[in-house]
């Protein structure tokens, strides 16, 4: 059975250790709301969903030493990953929750709200992966990328959520997964977790999927997203424009799949999203052990944008979306 991302238990939230996967399923007990921005910042837990639940369970933690410290707690998380803006959404809604509670009633209130955005997150998954599986046809082979599954989120998973839906209506999904140079979260996590659900899976090398295209067969490319803008721009795991671009060329159609917290209503376009750039050291690593010279000049973008027009299709708890993406603002209060 697949473990799940985080869990409340006990007074503590215990963090599956993504880092030590798929060798080893190990959790990390947060005691406190340090222990969870650790675990953030690190990449123990990672996915942007997940990151926004994690978040609201550090700011519960926090209250349980009182207001200051949790106002402090939110202030901190906000600073631990950049790009994903269902950190900032879910650290919003504490912020906001919290506003209207007592002191007495702080911890309480704030755990039950961070539950709540667990619960959300899980039936959104759901959601989405019912309105995204009827693009698909009863046979097809998609190609995904990092890892947008149950372990990026609170259960089930948006991109390979709609792949799980695929499957659970019966339809015989063929799944290429991208390794995602790199820290490999395709390679590690992505085949790890479909394997574990008995999904068809295949790894490939990200510079392997144009010449999988250009063979013929695949049917989508579906990705999850950490940020969308009004316009649909859409901020994922760098490589991901690379395999849009290659879809438009091969006629392939690309989708991303991600619940309304990951859009950013008030971005006008994908040129403003921040982009989290992370340590020399994740490119610098040997697959078989040892480390490039400390001289080599290294960039290390994590995420990337993809426009627009590149994308077939939007897949939301609220339906599926397709271009020109303007009914985005319509989602959302004064839209």
């Amino acid at each position: 059975m697949l473990p799940p991302a985080l869990y409340w238990q006990n007074g503590f939230l215990f963090i599956l250790d993504q880092r030590r996967l798929p060798c080893e399923v190990n959790f990390i007990r947060c005691a406190e709301w340090s222990d969870v921005a650790a675990a953030i910042e690190t990449l123990a837990v990672r996915g942007a969903p997940a990151i926004g639940i994690a978040a609201a369970y550090g700011a519960a933690l926090a209250a349980s030493h009182g207001r200051d410290e949790a106002l402090k707690a939110l202030r901190r998380l906000a600073l631990t990953r950049p790009t994903a803006v269902n950190l900032f959404w879910a650290l919003g809604r504490m912020e906001k929750k919290m506003a209207s509670l007592t002191d007495e009633g702080l911890f309480d209130g704030l755990l039950a709200e961070a539950g709540s955005i667990l619960a959300e997150d899980l039936a959104c998954n759901r959601a989405m992966g019912e309105a995204g599986a009827a693009l698909l046809p009863g046979r097809c082979a998609v190609i995904t990328h990092c890892n947008a599954g149950a372990l990026a989120t609170g259960g089930h998973g948006t991109a390979l959520g709609v792949i799980r839906s695929a499957a659970e209506a019966g339809k015989d999904v063929k799944v290429y997964s991208c390794e995602t140079r790199p820290v490999l979260q395709g390679a590690r996590l992505t085949v790890w977790e479909l394997a574990n659900d008995g999904i068809d899976v295949t790894l490939i090398c990200d510079s392997m999927a144009g010449a999988l295209m250009k063979q013929g067969g695949i049917d989508a490319v579906i990705v999850g997203a950490d940020r969308i803008a009004a316009n649909g721009d859409t901020a994922n795991k760098i490589g991901t424009y690379s395999l849009a671009v290659l879809a438009k060329r091969h006629g392939i159609p690309f989708y991303v799949a991600a619940p309304l917290s990951t859009i950013d209503p008030g971005l006008p376009s994908g040129e403003g999203i921040p982009i989290e750039e992370r340590g020399a050291d994740e490119v610098r690593a040997l697959p078989g052990g040892g480390m490039l010279p400390e001289g080599y000049n290294i960039w290390n973008p994590a995420f990337d944008v993809t426009e627009a027009e590149l994308i077939a299709a939007i897949i939301t708890e609220r339906g599926v979306m397709r271009p020109p993406f303007d009914g985005i603002k319509k989602l959302f209060p004064g839209g």
